[in-house]
């Protein structure tokens, strides 16, 4: 038996599998017996398709073993988040307001990484329809922390996240709203990419706020996600990093403001290990950072509502409690607060790209908080209590309403272990310079 799992780095796998050694069918079955001696306990699957898998192994060591590699995704078990449509089987939102027709054919991202020879595993389990950013509200039960049974992964791409966290895939695909990547992969120390907005289709997808809505990969490291998104767009290879300065831009104000002391802690100590891996962290503000959340929150809350309309009038009850409310709060905000919203995007973009001038990133925490408790609605931040959702999409949301793309990279533990995330945005159209920023920080924090 060999030593690589799927929580081996893909570049390590797919060098393995294509000098055939290491078969395809014995990754696959390693992935299927972590999920089943796993999965009971943190459930992160509403669906593991054993057979299909199983099928897609055997032909991809027939490919590979006649000279027909396809290239470093060949034979990599993934996982989709079941708000993403894979042909013949349903797509749920982990809704019982959804129907359980199969869907008729893969949304484009699934499409192109089928081309790329990646084998589906399964799919995740999420927040209801991607409106929460914990995981707990789902039609198929909370999916829960890898590393703390009683917290939560964070959301919505809850089991996505856990599936790789785990070691039960190479690596997932998730939605980002408001941090909806971001956030689970800070909570759970992968990496986690929202690419600029629209470089990757959203069809096949269900929307939760068209104007808003990313897909993006989760994966143990940098270059697993640069190969996901070099897939996902489908190309066949990474593209070369050019001209990068190692200046990265710091926007104290508003996103450092209210931090877990121990989040805090560690982000500053990743600064300090940038620095000494001769990285320049200067300031960079954001303007009117602070309109960010009432910007976001009229944005979300009118489109979801406009999107779930016909289905809140038929079958509201079929929504959990919390989401359903959002959605209903949505239909109380006024077109004039909508537009005026999308005035405050308009602004706050600008704001951004000035942050960025001279710089070839900004870098901040993804995430305010270590994973919350199960069952938490408000956190503990310098002795009071904060909105356990508002602080969660604190320093996230605003890259969704600005289109910038934004990864979260792993950047220590706190006293107990629990991961933290460093958040790194960069320019629009730019997520592949942005991805081999991550990468050379990655280096710098990781020593390796």
């Amino acid at each position: 038996m060999t030593s690589l799992t799927p929580d081996t780095p893909v570049h390590r796998l797919a060098a393995a599998i294509e000098a055939t050694e290491l078969s395809v069918r014995e990754l696959v079955e390693t992935a299927l017996e972590r999920i089943a001696g796993r999965d009971a306990t943190l459930n992160a699957f509403t669906l593991v398709l054993h057979e299909s898998a199983r099928q897609a192994a055997d032909s991809a060591d027939d490919d590979i073993k006649a000279g027909r590699y396809r290239g470093p995704l060949h034979g990599i078990p993934i996982s989709i988040k079941d708000l993403i449509d894979v042909a013949g089987v349903p797509t749920t939102a982990a809704s019982h307001a959804t129907g359980r027709s199969p869907a008729h054919a893969d949304a484009p991202v699934v499409s192109r990484l089928r081309d790329a020879g990646a084998i589906l595993i399964g799919k995740c389990n999420l927040h209801e329809f991607a409106f929460g950013t914990t995981g707990e509200d789902s039609a198929f039960g909370p999916t829960r922390h890898p590393l703390d049974v009683t917290r939560s992964p964070g959301g919505s791409s809850s089991g996505s996240t856990v599936s790789v966290a785990d070691g039960m895939v190479s690596a997932s695909v998730g939605t980002d709203t408001g941090g909806s990547i971001r956030i689970p992969a800070a909570a759970c120390g992968l990496v986690g990419l929202k690419p600029t907005f629209g470089e990757l289709p959203c069809d096949g997808i269900v929307p939760l706020a068209p104007s808003l809505d990313h897909v993006g990969p989760l994966t143990r490291c940098v270059a697993d996600a640069q190969l996901m998104f070099a897939a996902m767009r489908g190309r066949t290879s990474v593209p070369k990093a050019k001209g990068i300065t190692r200046r990265l831009g710091c926007p104290r104000p508003y996103f450092l403001d209210t931090l877990d002391t121990e989040v805090r802690v560690v982000f500053e100590q990743a600064l300090e290990r940038l620095r000494a891996a001769a990285w320049t962290v200067g300031a960079s503000p954001i303007r009117h950072a602070r309109d960010a959340a009432t910007v976001c929150l009229h944005l979300v809350l009118s489109e979801a509502a406009a999107v779930h309309a016909s289905s809140l009038d038929r079958q509201g009850d079929s929504y959990s409690a919390g989401v359903r409310l959002r959605l209903e709060l949505g239909r109380y905000v006024l077109a004039e607060d909508y537009v005026r919203a999308q005035r405050g995007r308009t602004v706050l973009t600008a704001a951004v790209d000035d942050a960025l001038a001279d710089q070839d990133a900004l870098v901040l925490p993804s995430l305010a908080i270590p994973a919350s408790p199960l069952g938490a609605d408000t956190v503990d931040i310098d002795g009071r209590p904060v909105s356990l959702r508002n602080v969660m999409l604190r320093l996230t949301q605003l890259f969704n309403a600005t289109g910038h793309p934004a990864v979260s990279i792993p950047c220590g533990h706190t006293a107990t272990g629990l991961p933290v995330g460093l958040q790194l945005v960069g320019r629009r159209g730019h997520t592949d310079q942005l991805l081999a920023v991550a990468a050379a920080c990655e280096t710098a924090l990781t020593g390796d």
